[in-house]
């Protein structure tokens, strides 16, 4: 191995352990996984019975209320007399939430959709925002304990998960691909009979890829970054998840490359609610329709993903009738 590949993987496996740090935002330790028991179903229609997972609750009548102007007893009115929206993201999705090494503040484009919630409820994010650092396996169970209000972690929006929680109207449409070695001749998915693919644990990418490719073997880690780590070790032939992810790892480690090509599934991303707090959901739903409005989204996305996903992209169309 090159003496300038050692000291860029060094670099990148140094930056996996940094600590999430001020700058507007308040820093907290990652818990230890709670699992409480389930919740009732978030909608009355259940979600099998839609024919489409991403269907969500219609926007708040009337579009986003003014900060001052909350219906008193609301979820959003609990968050503002709290002094602050706590959100579960990500703090390793180069592109989607990681921390800026030079600022210390903890960006991406889901980060963004956290700034415009909590910008709804306080008139700013700044300030007002509690980022909270979790693996993709505490998402759901945070969430029903009440110790974050959302998840804005490139969660994928299906019907099991309908069953626990609920979710805002679809934000991105992504999709699951493969990351391998330049030069390693995988150019699909069956070619990953008997090699090593990792995925962060509680995620859907492994199940997808031992449906599609049976002989693959699992291996999983706490975050991508672990799976990166794992890779440039040696320890896996190759990483799965959604295209938005991969290109992050991508652009941390130029040996690293995409397969091209049709992605393996839909990964329709929405803003993870506790299943009581249908208000809350309503409420990021049209805070969600605003950002189409002002461009908000669009300028997002042009910023943070089309410079390494190279397509062009619209906001998903929203799907209501729960």
């Amino acid at each position: 191995m090159s003496a300038r590949r050692t000291t860029l993987r060094t670099l990148v496996a140094a930056a996996a352990l940094v600590v999430l740090a001020g700058c507007g935002y308040s820093a907290t330790p990652i818990p230890k996984a709670v699992v409480p028991e389930p919740a009732a179903p978030a909608s009355s229609t259940p979600c099998t019975d839609t024919g489409d997972p991403t269907r969500s609750y219609q926007p708040t009548a009337g579009g986003v209320p003014a900060p001052g102007d909350v219906p008193a007893g609301s979820t959003m009115a609990e968050i503002r007399k709290r002094g602050f929206l706590v959100a579960g993201v990500s703090g390793d999705s180069y592109l989607l939430a990681s921390r800026n090494p030079f600022s210390g503040v903890v960006e991406g484009f889901d980060i963004d959709m956290v700034d415009q919630i909590a910008a709804a409820i306080f008139g700013t994010a700044k300030g007002h925002v509690q980022l909270r650092v979790i693996a993709a396996s505490d998402r759901i169970p945070l969430l029903q304990s009440g110790e974050i209000d959302v998840v804005s972690r490139n969660m994928t929006i299906n019907c099991a998960r309908w069953d626990q929680i609920a979710f805002s109207a679809e934000y991105f449409h992504s999709g699951q691909k493969i990351l391998v070695q330049k030069g390693s001749g995988i150019t699909q998915v069956e070619q990953l009979s008997g090699k090593r693919v990792c995925a962060p644990a509680g995620t859907t990418s492994l199940d997808n890829i031992q449906e599609l490719a049976p002989d693959a073997v699992p291996v999983t880690a706490g975050n991508h970054t672990g799976c990166l780590l794992k890779f440039q070790n040696g320890a896996t032939d190759a990483i799965t998840g959604d295209d938005t992810v991969l290109a992050g790892l991508v652009a941390q480690d130029p040996y690293a490359e995409v397969v091209t090509g049709k992605a393996l599934t839909d990964e329709p991303y929405g803003i993870g609610v506790n299943a009581d707090n249908v208000d809350l959901v309503r409420f990021i739903n049209a805070v969600l329709e605003q950002m189409r409005a002002d461009g908000s989204w669009q300028a997002s996305y042009e910023k943070w993903l089309k410079p390494s996903l190279k397509l062009d992209a619209q906001q998903p169309t929203p799907v209501y009738g729960r």
